[in-house]
């Protein structure tokens, strides 16, 4: 029988403090709050017990930060979408940030796996003086464990309504996408990291974070198959290509630690969980 789960996960700045309250249906939760960097940024675990998706899944998360609020939200292990007969698998998230707040949405990758049908949409909404970065990575089969992507279909949907789109379709039957130069020159490994604002972007700012990701860029093994720009003055990417995850995840969190503290002026403090 096929899932349907939701979540809604809102952060609230009370006396000081961010504070997230949550409400669920079916297998999604939230983990105890930590407060890692003192009260005002409050780290987070998003937890799906099944560990993946099949088709006729469907995940609905929705989160909202209020004026003033800092969030922070990973994930313990990556999102799978498994094999399906036809139906299709859907996530689908939702992020709404308020008047000067900030929200860090940082899960882990997702996996495709051979013959599945799948659909991972991110939507920002987000009000002047509001700021988010995060990421989103994937990977195309498990080449390395004799499981490659061969047949299936994969959606990758990323917007901030009116300001930026990057919707993305993946079939494996399409070769020349999957191996051309053009396209991804056989890599199975994608990945976009974002910094996005509700408002324009002071250019130096984007100048800063601009230098801070290419020089990291250069200087990292990827440094041929990644690149950053800044397509509006609202919104700074990063987009990778990778045989495999691992070398993808740590140029990411890279950048995401410099851009921490390029941008806010924090130190790029990890979650607990990325450590275990």
């Amino acid at each position: 029988m096929p899932w349907h789960a939701r979540l809604q996960l809102d952060y609230a700045f009370e006396r000081a403090r961010t504070v997230a309250r949550f409400e669920h249906h079916g297998p999604l939760r939230i983990l105890q709050s930590l407060y890692p960097e003192g009260g005002g940024i409050c780290h987070n675990v998003l937890v799906h017990p099944p560990g993946g998706l099949v088709g006729g899944d469907t995940l609905e998360i929705t989160a909202t930060v209020g004026p003033g609020a800092h969030g922070l939200v990973t994930t313990p292990g990556a999102t799978r979408f498994y094999r399906s007969t036809g139906e299709r698998a859907l996530q689908r998230t939702r992020l709404t940030l308020k008047e000067n707040s900030r929200l860090e949405w940082l899960p882990l990758e997702a996996l495709c796996y051979n013959a599945c049908h799948a659909e991972n949409h991110l939507t920002l909404n987000l009000a002047p003086g509001a700021e988010c970065m995060g990421w989103d990575v994937t990977a195309l089969g498990l080449p390395h464990a004799g499981q490659p992507f061969e047949t299936g279909r994969f959606v990758q949907h990323i917007e901030l309504p009116g300001v930026w789109l990057e919707r993305g379709v993946i079939e494996a039957a399409d070769k020349r996408l999957l191996d051309s130069p053009l396209g991804l020159a056989g890599q199975r490994g994608l990945g976009t990291l974002f910094f996005a604002t509700g408002q324009p972007l002071e250019r130096a700012r984007r100048e800063q974070a601009l230098e801070a990701a290419r020089n990291l860029v250069q200087a990292h093994a990827l440094a041929s198959w990644a690149g950053a720009t800044c397509p509006n003055d609202q919104v700074i990417v990063v987009r990778v290509l990778a045989p495999q995850m691992e070398p993808a995840m740590q140029l990411f969190r890279q950048i995401w630690g410099a851009w921490r503290q390029t941008l806010w002026r924090l130190p790029a403090q990890m979650p607990r969980i990325w450590a275990t």
